[in-house]
């Protein structure tokens, strides 16, 4: 049962992590296309390091799955601690380039 949990808060870190730097690449997108984005181009290069590293430890979390009980509390723990990074990195970043709609 416990196994069952810990694939379920895997997949739902991997995907916000995945979320997080699927923003960051059409913001970076969007930034190379217009004149004057080389700010937000930085920005997003600033944050490439903390979307990758949350994914890939989301990922890790994901595999840790595969093991006893053990490894299950502990890729809960990962998993919620990337899962949580990411979701609060992409709202931090989504707020920041938020326009009036």
């Amino acid at each position: 049962m416990i196994n069952i949990i810990a694939v379920i808060i895997a997949i739902a870190s991997v995907l916000a992590s995945l979320g997080h730097v699927g923003y960051l690449a059409m913001l970076n997108n969007a930034a190379g296309k217009r004149a004057g984005g080389a700010p937000v181009a930085q920005y997003v290069r600033g944050r490439w390091a903390l979307a990758g590293g949350a994914t890939a430890a989301s990922l890790f979390a994901w595999l840790l799955t595969s093991g006893n009980v053990v490894l299950d509390v502990l890729a809960i723990v990962i998993a919620v601690g990337s899962g949580a990074t990411s979701v609060k990195a992409l709202q931090s970043t989504q707020a920041k380039y938020r326009s009036g709609g």
